[in-house]
């Protein structure tokens, strides 16, 4: 199997809701044998984004860079869509993990907040990085899966981003508790939050992945911050 080159993250002690799902298909005896290659077949998905895009992501590239039979993939996942859903699920708690250790730094919870819409506009966890054509394809097609399911699995994609939205939530209140932020609803508040951006990243990312410049994507993020500072902001 092809070494994956994304950061190494220490799984959660807690199971995810896809890693959740996945055991259910096994007896008790084998479940960590059993999900560990249920986690290798989700970390193959997640690099085949990175390299090929959606289009890249199919049931035979990943039994190709993974080196199992068809017969032991449908034995972890029903199929394509569970797939998706968890490496959708699995990169919003990556990017979640990322988030988290990188605000540690900020004091000022309505910069956390800056940083944090920021950083979801450009789909990294670091503004210095350089602008990867990668991170971008991987982008879109999560942007594009995330409209997908929204309709045919809605429950289950709000579980999946469960940790940003609560991460926005978090500074949100934060904010409010300092004065920075108008009293709301800081869970509905931080749903809008999210909402609006994924939305406009997800129009901007089909638009612009054959034209990857870093200076729109940066300008965008100040736009969306500015407009979302506005509409919160005592």
């Amino acid at each position: 199997m092809t070494a994956s080159n994304k950061p190494e993250i220490v799984e959660p002690g807690d199971l995810s809701g896809w890693e959740l799902r996945t055991i259910k298909r096994t007896q008790p005896q084998v479940k960590d044998e059993f999900l560990a290659l249920s986690r290798a077949i989700v970390h193959a998905a997640y690099d085949l984004l990175e390299e090929k895009g959606l289009e890249g992501l199919t049931i035979r590239a990943v039994l190709t860079k993974t080196g199992l039979a068809r017969r032991a993939f449908y034995e972890h996942f029903a199929g394509k869509d569970d797939l998706v859903l968890a490496v959708f699920e699995y990169t919003i708690q990556l990017a979640a993990t990322l988030y988290s250790k990188q605000l540690q730094g900020i004091d000022n919870p309505l910069e956390r907040l800056q940083w944090l819409v920021v950083s979801i506009v450009l789909g990294r966890g670091s503004l210095e990085s350089g602008y990867q054509e990668s991170v971008s394809r991987r982008g879109a097609a999560m942007s594009r899966e995330q409209i997908r399911l929204a309709e045919s699995r809605p429950e289950e994609l709000k579980a999946a981003l469960s940790p940003l939205v609560s991460l926005l939530e978090d500074q949100v209140r934060a904010a409010q508790t300092v004065g920075l932020v108008r009293s709301s609803d800081p869970t509905r508040m931080a749903n809008m939050v999210y909402n609006l951006v994924a939305t406009t990243v997800h129009t901007e990312l089909t638009a612009e992945i054959t034209r990857p410049n870093r200076v729109p994507r940066m300008q965008l993020a100040e736009e969306l911050w500015e407009f979302c500072r506005r509409a919160i902001a005592t």
